[in-house]
Formats: structure tokens, sequence, C-alpha cells
């Protein structure tokens, strides 16, 4: 099973950002998944979570600004991200809890991709 991440780049403050999280090989099904950001010298944190059937939860600083969102039929999670500040420069990495073909239950981590927000 991989995670791939995708959707990265340099935006100015206040612009905005979509990212991607595909995942793919041997997968029965997908639990909750949730995107988490790392920014340099601080500790991982979380920003946003969906269930298997769409609740969802938000880290207080992104609410109204954010929007996580997934597209089970491709095994895709997504973060609409708004209004972003030069603060919530990170790598964001995508999370998933995968019950795979064999029966295993893991929790699954991307590589990682980095937003960078200028001011």
């Amino acid at each position: 099973v991989q995670l791939q991440a995708s959707g990265g780049g340099l935006v100015q403050a206040g612009g905005s950002l979509r990212l991607s999280c595909a995942a793919s090989g041997s997968i029965f099904s997908i639990n909750s998944m949730g995107w988490y950001r790392q920014a340099p010298g601080k500790q991982r944190e979380l920003v946003a979570t969906i269930s298997s059937e769409g609740v969802t939860n938000y880290a207080d600083s992104v609410k109204g600004r954010f929007t996580i969102s997934r597209d089970n039929a491709k095994n895709t999670l997504y973060l609409q991200m708004n209004s972003l500040k030069p603060e919530e420069t990170a790598v964001y990495y995508c999370k998933a809890n995968i019950l795979t073909t064999s029966w295993r239950r893991y929790d699954y981590w991307g590589q990682g991709t980095l937003v960078t927000v200028s001011s």
C-alpha cells in the first residue's frame, strides 16, 4: 500500500492550494483519513481528519479556511486550503487507516508535500 501526496507548492499569503493524496495497492477498505503538517523545528500537528462516512474534524486554526474531502471510489483524499498564512508553511502529510486484502489494518503515511506561503 502506498499513499502519494501532491499539490504542494509556493503561494502568496491569502492564496489557495489544493492537496491530493492517492492511496494504491492491496486495499480492501479505508477507514479514517487525515492531513497533518510539520513546520521547520516544530512537531507534526493535526490539520483535519475525515471518517469513512464523511464526518470531518479540523484544527481550530484552520476552521473556516480549509476543507477536507475524499473520493472513496478513487481512494483519494483532498485538502482545499484557502486564505493561507505564512506561518502555515510546512510539509503536509496524509495518513490513512487501511484494511489490506490480507486482513491487516495499519496506519499508512504519505511522503509529504511542501507548502510554502510567502508574505
